[in-house]
């Protein structure tokens, strides 16, 4: 899965980005659900090129820098060289911070989030639980992820296999829960008007992880189905999140 990242680096953000809303109204909904403050200890495990670390930081304005964390030096360059002062690339994996194999310039931390990167995570209750071990008294950490089902514009068969991978929010919630914290599961949802053929492109681009799983001939198949299910010029549909938080007991040692 690292390769996938690395080859899509150079141009993730361009094939990422919806339209010019959507990262700041996803930003504004994690900084909410975290009660992100500006004297919080902060990461984004599996960040990426940043999109939404630097959003989040330029909204909220931390006196410490955000941990961008990320497998894929290649997505980290996209922080800029050198990256911003309110940003500090972190090359690891979850599980890497979860093991404690990597060292952060926080011993604890204050919040964090994974945003639709737990479905990459091999044993998610383990490396949660480790996460939650991370946390400061009061910390917390959110899981931002897809819904067991969507509802995209995407061609059978992709919708099929991401049922097959997807995980669902209540299991997720639950492995919080066993490792701790006091959760909550919530749903936030965004409406999504994209260029047809933008969107087809990225497609083509595998700007989802499970599009990986395809063959060209089978993207480029499923991209003519798309396009004679979907004739209209710009699609709208609903994009929806699950937003599940845990947050561990103030007493905790």
């Amino acid at each position: 899965m690292r390769d996938h990242y690395d080859g899509l680096a150079a141009d993730y953000d361009e094939h990422w980005v919806y339209g010019p809303e959507y990262i700041p109204w996803m930003s504004a909904r994690i900084a909410e659900a975290l009660e992100l403050r500006p004297t919080d200890r902060i990461a984004d495990i599996g960040s990426g090129t940043g999109l939404f670390a630097r959003e989040v930081a330029r909204q909220l304005r931390p006196r410490r820098p955000v941990l961008c964390v990320d497998p894929s030096e290649a997505m980290l360059r996209g922080l800029g060289t050198p990256p911003p002062p309110t940003l500090t690339p972190v090359v690891a994996s979850a599980e890497d911070i979860a093991e404690g194999r990597t060292r952060l310039p926080y011993e604890r931390l204050d919040a964090m989030w994974l945003k639709e990167s737990v479905h990459h995570v091999a044993d998610p209750a383990h490396t949660l639980r480790g996460l939650a071990g991370r946390l400061a008294p009061g910390g917390r950490l959110l899981v931002v992820m897809l819904p067991a089902t969507i509802q995209y514009p995407l061609f059978a068969a992709a919708l099929a296999r991401f049922e097959e991978l997807q995980p669902d929010p209540a299991v997720i919630q639950g492995h919080l829960r066993d490792a701790g914290l006091e959760t909550r599961l919530d749903h936030v949802q965004h409406e999504l008007r994209i260029d047809r053929d933008k969107y087809l492109g990225m497609v083509r681009a595998r700007y989802m992880s499970l599009l990986s799983t395809f063959t060209d001939a089978e993207i480029q198949k499923g991209v003519e189905e798309m396009r004679a299910a979907h004739p209209e010029p710009v699609l709208v549909f609903p994009d929806r999140f699950a937003f599940v938080l845990g947050r561990r007991p103030e007493e905790s040692a």
